[in-house]
């Protein structure tokens, strides 16, 4: 590992620090001088101050403000504005309580502060995205694969040039010895699906060699991050407990489902009565689309959404829609931008058919031709469907049957409360993001359209 390398954690962490004592320093005057509290309560200021650092920290956590060489640009520039927001206007109502509106009343301040903040945001953002090009630019890489075609990974690799550029690749076809030759002229390789065997013998050398190696996971991996050590003798072993949710977890998460819910429906109802009136006087057709869904152990519901297309548009048969789809209305393609033709379904929530966090819902005939390709596809099932979720927040409406199953399965195996109070507010950030709400490609096969796009472990 080289210098740069072992250097970089200490840079984004100093870079870290410069911002939050920044954004905190700015707020501390603003809190003294343009508020009038008396310097006399210095525990009490103190706490405030602290506390408004301890948000920024945690909403920069969530939302990935510090990661700069690991995001896009705007990304990082999106999460870092988003979390400065989302602290001042708490901030905001913070200290209208506090001082019973007394300072609620005097925005300005507060409000010239949020400029502020985000002018050095912006600059922060830019500069060290320059530094971190600079120590350290696009990772060379090699890719190792089998007889899966690797296309659709290179398309996602070479979708961050900034960080990855894959150089050459070679197929396992071409031996072991030759393999580990080819392995040595590169600071990282990238192992695409094949055998377990070949992929243990490659990832073993490279852990000899010190060399980064960056694999796809098998479902079986997945199942094992879980595992627990059991050391009952001189042999570990891991123990995978396949158990679903524990009636505790279900306790719980049936009363964040409720208490969420209502509290978004009271927020959401202004936004659904407009969404609910633009669509009735587009073309006068119904307001909501209801569609059987499957959720926990395959059971069927009505899943409810306000209608995005045209009427009759499925007349010929169920189909994901497409870039650029011609059956969505100027209305619907707004609503489905910002994820907002889902909002119906916090009454599917509230009856119980859904939960605010779980795998997407799936159409039972779509669910059954993945299950051809994919016989795994039902462990899915094993949790209620979610309004948002694990692949919702971290995929895209077009990602692949296959890598969805993984990343519902990684929320499955790990779950926690916590972890879907950090996929909510995951979702709030996305809303507004493109990219997932993007349709299928025309490259991209599907189960809809009858194709063979994945293969069996």
């Amino acid at each position: 590992m080289g210098k740069k390398e072992q250097y970089k954690r200490i840079i984004m962490f100093l870079s870290s620090v410069l911002i939050l004592s920044l954004e905190t320093a700015i707020f501390a005057f603003v809190w003294y001088h343009s508020y009038g509290v008396s310097g006399g309560f210095v525990r009490g200021n103190l706490v405030i101050i602290a506390q408004y650092a301890l948000m920024l920290y945690l909403f920069y956590r969530v939302y990935g403000g510090f990661k700069v060489g690991y995001l896009r640009v705007f990304e990082v520039l999106y999460s870092q504005i988003l979390s400065v927001i989302c602290v001042n206007i708490i901030t905001y109502f913070q200290m209208a309580l506090i001082g019973r509106w007394k300072f609620g009343t005097n925005i300005v301040p507060l409000f010239n502060m949020t400029i502020l903040d985000l002018i050095i945001v912006g600059v922060w953002v830019i500069a060290m995205r320059w530094v971190y090009a600079r120590i350290y630019p696009p990772r060379r890489m090699l890719l190792i694969y089998g007889s899966r075609n690797p296309r659709e990974l290179i398309h996602k690799v070479s979708s961050r040039e900034d960080k990855f550029v894959i150089c050459e690749r070679i197929h396992l076809s071409r031996g072991e010895e030759q393999i580990k030759k080819k392995i040595e002229e590169y600071p990282a390789i990238i192992l695409a699906d094949m055998p377990a065997h070949e992929r243990n013998l490659y990832l073993k050398y490279c852990f000899e060699k010190d060399i980064r190696c960056y694999s796809i996971p098998k479902l079986s991996d997945i199942m094992l991050r879980s595992a627990d050590n059991i050391h009952l003798f001189d042999t570990t072993l891991l123990l995978s407990r396949n158990r679903r949710l524990t009636a505790e977890q279900l306790f719980v998460k049936r009363a964040m489902d409720i208490v969420f819910s209502l509290l978004g429906l009271i927020l959401a109802a202004p936004f659904m009565l407009i969404i609910a009136i633009a669509i009735k006087c587009y073309d006068g057709g119904p307001v909501l689309y209801k569609q059987p869904r499957l959720t926990k152990d395959k059971k069927i519901f009505y899943i409810l959404k306000f209608r995005s297309m045209k009427v009759q548009s499925e007349q010929d048969g169920a189909r994901l829609a497409r870039k650029e789809d011609d059956r969505i209305t100027p209305v619907g393609r707004v609503i489905r931008n910002i994820h907002f033709d889902e909002l119906p379904q916090i009454f599917n929530i509230l009856k119980g058919e859904m939960s605010l966090v779980g795998p997407r819902p799936e159409r039972p005939e779509i669910a059954e031709e993945y299950s051809k390709e994919i016989p795994e596809f039902d462990y899915r099932l094993k949790v209620k469907a979610g309004l948002t979720g694990y692949a919702q927040v971290y995929g895209k409406y077009n990602t692949t049957p296959y890598d969805k199953l993984k990343l519902d399965l990684s929320y499955i195996e790990s779950y926690s409360v916590l972890q879907d109070l950090k996929l909510l507010m995951l979702t709030f950030k996305i809303l507004f993001q493109k990219e997932n709400t993007e349709g299928v490609e025309a490259w991209q096969t599907t189960a809809a359209t009858k194709e063979e796009h994945t293969k069996k472990e």
